[in-house]
């Protein structure tokens, strides 16, 4: 067995171009354009017009839907190499966007892909993987959270259409989306790993209501870009049933898997700049008498961050090798312990570069505060962290057994006499000895 934590070289160089490309011609734009859900307006032609270069660049190095199969124009990276470049787009907001990969119009066109009809793909999914339009995941709701047994968004079947009823929240981009994917209830009479379905609805079918904009904490009241909505008996053709009635779980696991992992990698970028600008400040500023960086409880801070961030990306560099190597089991297991540990890596290395710039870190004159409201989005997106480590205990609990008898398989009384009586002949010939 061989170990191996080079990168090919062929693939390095084109690592290295991303790396100079973001940093040169993407990050720019994040300054120019700081507004959250500017990448998801694909309709304002300032945007347009310095986007499309880029992306042309993108595709001459044929980097672009890199997760995508050569059938759907990509290239159909494993997940390692997309763990590689995604520590790479994670500096920037714009950058999946540029590179074909943004969420979630990535897992939703691999959705499509697999389960739409060919006209739906030509509506809907070629102008998705052009980058002309976007795409909403509509599976929350009000009542229910992420909890799929208590949704009440209902599909009901009359003639050879669906109709939907109920209402979803947090159904984020809906407002600019060119279609959503719903996740309802077709069979209430089932468990619903059973009687859940996914639907194709159109952005502009009849009866979808807004019911209003939500926003992200800070955001103004009324204002924001993940909306509560209200499907008021919206009507879609019986093909708009993605995969088959009941189907829903296998489709939304295999999507949100590659999406908690994508994550989870864009993560990394994010703390080694918090970790970037936690080692600067360290290096540039004085108090009481010396540098930052000599100060016993800073480089702690340093030591405890870099190492911290190096476990969580081995972490998922090694649930990411699972995926490609088909390890089901294992790797629905450690996608699970990487999506618990991104949101604990993020408050931790971020709490501590923002402390260490005092006053300034807590502005808005550095981009520390922005990182830190993510934390607790990291720790509900795509499921709670409790959600996640309930997964985890339970696929690691497959591994034992439980003890027979009264006492445990390491009671150290048996465990000696078993010893003892082992090597009985021995130790009766070394006490003979003595």
């Amino acid at each position: 067995m061989a170990w191996d934590f080079e990168t090919e070289p062929e693939f390095q160089k084109k690592l290295d171009w991303m790396d100079e490309f973001v940093r040169e011609k993407v990050e720019p734009i994040d300054l120019a354009f700081p507004d959250p859900v500017a990448p998801y307006d694909r309709r304002n032609p300032t945007y347009k017009k310095i986007i499309e270069p880029l992306k042309a660049e993108v595709r001459a190095q044929d980097l672009w839907a890199c997760h995508l199969g050569p059938d759907l124009g990509g290239r159909g990276f494993g997940q390692l190499k997309l763990a590689l470049m995604n520590e790479i787009l994670g500096r920037s907001a714009w950058a999946p966007n540029v590179f074909g990969c943004q969420a979630p119009d990535s897992g939703n066109a691999e959705i499509l892909a697999h389960y739409g009809s060919e006209s739906q793909k030509q509506r809907y999914l070629q102008p998705l993987l052009d980058g002309d339009i976007v795409s909403c995941f509509s599976m929350t709701e009000p009542q229910a959270g992420a909890d799929p047994r208590e949704f009440r968004c209902q599909a009901r079947k009359e003639g050879n259409e669906w109709v939907i009823r109920g209402e979803k929240y947090y159904s984020s981009h809906a407002d600019f989306a060119d279609f959503l994917i719903t996740m309802v209830i077709t069979d209430p009479d089932v468990p619903v790993h059973q009687g859940a379905s996914m639907f194709l609805v159109p952005g502009d079918a009849p009866g979808l209501e807004i019911v209003r904009h939500t926003g992200l904490g800070g955001e103004p009241l009324g204002h924001g870009h993940h909306p509560h909505l209200r499907y008021n008996d919206v009507r879609v053709p019986e093909e708009n049933l993605l995969g088959g009635p009941g189907q829903a779980f296998a489709i939304a696991q295999t999507r949100l898997g590659g999406g908690r992992i994508h994550h989870a990698m864009r993560t990394i970028a994010m703390v080694r700049s918090a970790l970037r600008m936690m080692c600067e400040r360290a290096l540039s500023r004085r108090t009481q008498g010396e540098q930052l960086a000599r100060k016993q409880m800073v480089q702690e801070k340093i030591a405890d961050s870099f190492i911290q961030i190096e476990q969580f990306r081995l972490l998922v560099l090694y649930a990411a090798w699972h995926i490609d190597k088909g390890h089901r089991s294992e790797a629905r297991t450690y996608i699970a312990a990487v999506k618990v540990q991104m949101a604990e890596v993020l408050h931790d290395v971020v709490r501590r570069a923002l402390h260490l710039h005092g006053a300034l870190g807590c502005s808005n004159e550095m981009p520390l505060m922005r990182m830190w409201s993510g934390v607790p989005v990291m720790g509900i997106a795509d499921g709670p962290t409790e959600v996640h480590k309930v997964t985890v205990a339970k696929q690691v609990l497959k591994q034992y057994e439980p003890y027979e008898g009264l006492w445990p398989n390491d009671f150290l009384p048996t465990r000696v006499e078993e010893a003892r009586a082992r090597f009985a002949d021995l130790l009766e010939a070394e006490v003979g000895n003595l």
